[in-house]
Formats: C-alpha cells, structure tokens, sequence
C-alpha cells in the first residue's frame, strides 16, 4: 500500500470506490500491510479481524459492482475502540475480567455503520474500562514519538490514524477520552451532543458522561462518519429522536456571518507557550476567514474538576459492584482503585455534584446566547511520557470535561506543533445538535492550513528507522 493511499482521506476514497477506481478489497489489503509492519512497535489495536474483513471487503466489492452502491461508507475500513460492542468479536476493554468476551450483539451505532456497508477492520487499544491502565496488552503509543503517550482511553484509534494504520475510527468520550489522544496525535475527534450518537452496546462508564463519536484525519470525514452513526434509538433512553442533518451542508470556505466566542477565564491559562502562540495563531486565522470573535465570561469554567470526578466514579462503581465483588483481583490496580472511590461519595455529595453541572449548563447556555461557537486549545500540552502516564498523568480533561458535563457537541483538530514536533489540539464547541456549525468552523480551518496533512515518520514514507 502506498503511503498516500494509507493517507488519503476518506471522502476521496469513497468517491474512487464509487466510480471503480479503488477496490475495498485492495484498500483492507493494504492496511492489513501497515498494520503488520508497524503496529508492533505502535500498540493501537488488540484484536485485528484480517479474515472478516477482507471476507466483508470481497462482499462490498460485488455488491457494488452489481450496482448496490449503498453510499459513501460503502467499503470503507472502520476500527473501534475495544470498549465498543462488536459481535462475534473479542471485546474486553483492555481487561482480564472480559479476556473471553465475544459479545452477541453490535453495538447500535456500530450496527449502523454496517448497514453503511463499513467493514470492520479490528478493535483499537484502550485503558482499561476506559479508566485504567494497559497493563494486560501493552500501551498505545503515540505515532510522533514512541516514548510517548497516545493520550486518554481512546488513545488506539488516535495513533492508528495518525500512523495511517486506519482510515477512520471510533472513541468513547466520558472527560475527554476523544478529544484528548486525537489534540496528542494530530487528528480529529469528535464528541457529538448527548444524545446525538446512541450509546446502546458501550461499556459504561459513566452513565450522564459517556458519549460515542467519529474519530478521523479531516473535518469532512468526521462528518461523514458522524452521519453513518447517529440517529434514534430505541435501545438508548438517552438517546435523541431528532432526525439527522447532512452536517456538511454549509461548508464554505469562509466563515463571514459565524461569531465566535472567546473565554480568557480557565481556558487561556497556564498554557505552554507553544499551545498559546498557537492558539492566538488559531484566532487571527479565524478573523481573518471573517469570522467575529467576541469575548466571553465564564467565571466557573475552573471549578468543575470535583463535580465531574464525583459523578464520574459514583456511576462507575454503580456499573462495576457487581463485577469487582465477584473478581477484583482480574482487575489493574489502577482501574479498580478509581473506579471503588466512588463507592465512598454520599448521596449528598452526588446530588450536590448535579446541582454543580445544571448551574453551570445554565452559565454556559447564558454566555453562548449571542454567539455560534466557542474556541478553545483543548489541551494546555502536548504528548507526555508513558512513563508520566504510568506514574501519574496531568489533568487530560482539563478543557472537554466542561462539555461532557454539559452535553454540547465537541471537536478537537490541529493547529500547530511545538518546537519537539508534537501536535497541538484546538477544541471548537457548539450549541446542542449544531454539529454542523462546529464542522463548518473547523473545514474552513482546515481549507486554509495545512496542520492536517503532517504525517509522523517513520509511518509516512519507507524508512523504518
């Protein structure tokens, strides 16, 4: 496989399947290459479905050759994170209590993309329960520097992108767990609004928390995929009844008539110098594509660590009683430390942890009123050590945190490197189910630079050193 087909992106290769250019079959083949030369050393999947998916690859194939062109997700390779419910297919969650795990069913968004006519390329690293370590299948490291961490649970899909070992992917997002591997690998994450994307065949987490969304390398294809896995539910209670929009529907490549909110508070502090000089960077570039910036306030966006940590880990241990009375030993001394905390908080402090959130969705609801989005970096580093990770991370949701307790959809993509050559994350938000504003931002970004097309070596070219 050539790199700058591993690289191409996934809109253009749906449109060289459509046409008879480009063969599935050839597409899985070649990554099913990649992956055998380099996921070795990189740790971004735990189970790799070579046969079924070249099997699903020759379906998709005759299918559209005989006319039965589904649409653009038609024959493209998708990899999801192994918290996510694949059927007939080993899915443990980076964990020895769910070694043996083939689950009956798909996941419903998972189901959803197969009906696109995807094929499911394998299942991607992750910490365990989405909370631990990796201790059982080894870290997913991250592509620009293999001494580093991949970043937050949904680290495997990060990397195996930004390495070109996957066209397209998924994540689950509970403080950040898209959004922060996909800033620390250069690529596209996405977090929908709560209840955008059914969470039906997810390990939970955290019940009020957890969000599922696309994980890519352009904006455009998160939308194309983001599209494929949305939609009512009956399976999820939580789920949205609100039909489906084309998200790409507005793409320009000027954003005249778009306001943008900015909040010095919380999100501008503290930063590498490299992230804010990128940052400051981000929002000429945005004026410049006519966007109007506008300030905002936000005074209890810095006060939010507690609530989200107590909600977190009461309604993951409310998930996991059962299991850790039964086996906890099966369990990573990081996993089952955290996720029994939240056996300690009272129902005082749960309740209290509530009332944090709903007065803060109402501050964020208040400030946003007069504009279309909010642009923030979504983290205040870059890439850290697996050795930092090993022996206590940094705060990882120190910026998506805010979104997941509030539900608005959420977007990380590239702005910037810094002086090592690591990635730096811009986090766009949007008002609830105005995906399609927060896309139309970050495309007209991406039109007019050129973060997105770096690729890490040695994962770009021939040289394996």
């Amino acid at each position: 496989m050539s790199v700058e087909l591993a690289y191409t992106p996934l809109r253009v290769l749906a449109e060289r399947i459509r046409c008879g250019e480009l063969s599935p079959v050839e597409i899985v083949e070649g990554f099913l290459e990649r992956i055998d030369r380099y996921d070795a050393r990189l740790g971004t999947y735990i189970t790799v479905c070579a046969d079924d998916a070249l099997e699903t690859a020759q379906a998709a194939e005759r299918e559209i050759k005989a006319g039965s062109y589904r649409g653009p997700l038609h024959g493209i390779p998708v990899v999801h994170k192994d918290n996510i419910l694949t059927k007939g297919v080993l899915t443990t969650a980076h964990s020895k209590t769910l070694r043996d795990f083939y689950p009956p069913t798909d996941a419903s968004f998972v189901a959803r993309l197969k009906a696109c006519g995807t094929i499911l390329m394998g299942k991607t690293n992750t910490t365990e329960f989405a909370c631990g370590d990796m201790a059982e299948y080894g870290p997913s490291r991250n592509p620009w520097n293999l001494a580093l961490f991949s970043g937050a649970s949904s680290g495997g899909s990060a990397g195996a992108l930004a390495a070109g070992l996957a066209v397209a992917a998924t994540g689950t997002d509970t403080g950040g767990s898209i959004r922060a591997p996909a800033s620390m690998c250069g690529v596209v994450g996405v977090k929908p609004t709560f209840g955008r994307v059914s969470r039906h065949g997810v390990i939970p987490l955290s019940w009020t928390m957890d969000h599922a969304g696309p994980m890519t390398r352009t904006v455009a294809d998160a939308a194309l995929l983001l599209a494929g896995m949305a939609g009512p539910d009956a399976l999820d209670p939580s789920g949205s009844k609100r039909a489906v929009p084309d998200f790409t529907e507005g793409f320009t490549p000027e954003l005249s008539g778009v306001s943008i909110g900015v909040c010095q508070e919380h999100f501008f502090e503290g930063l590498e110098p490299a992230v804010e000089n990128a940052l400051h960077a981000v929002l000429s570039e945005l004026e410049g594509l006519g966007a109007e910036l506008r300030p905002l306030s936000l005074p209890s966006a810095g006060e939010l660590a507690a609530a989200a940590d107590v909600l977190v880990m009461a309604e993951a241990f409310s998930q996991h009683a059962a299991r850790l009375r039964e086996c906890a030993a099966d369990y990573g001394p990081k996993a089952r430390r955290r996720i029994s905390t939240g056996a300690f908080y009272t129902s005082a402090e749960y309740q209290q942890a509530g009332q944090v959130r709903e007065l803060w969705i109402r501050e964020l609801d208040l400030a946003m009123r007069d504009v279309d989005a909010l642009v923030t970096p979504t983290l205040p580093f870059t890439a850290f050590s697996l050795e930092r990770q090993e022996r206590g991370a940094p705060d990882t949701s120190w910026a998506t945190r805010h979104f997941n307790l509030s539900g608005h959809p959420a977007m990380t993509l590239p702005c910037g490197f810094d002086e090592g050559g690591l990635p730096i994350g811009m986090q766009v938000v949007a008002k609830p189910f105005d995906e399609s504003t927060m896309f139309r931002i970050g495309h007209a970004y991406q039109l007019a630079t050129g973060w997105h097309l770096r690729r890490p070596r040695p994962f770009a070219g021939d040289d394996d050193a």
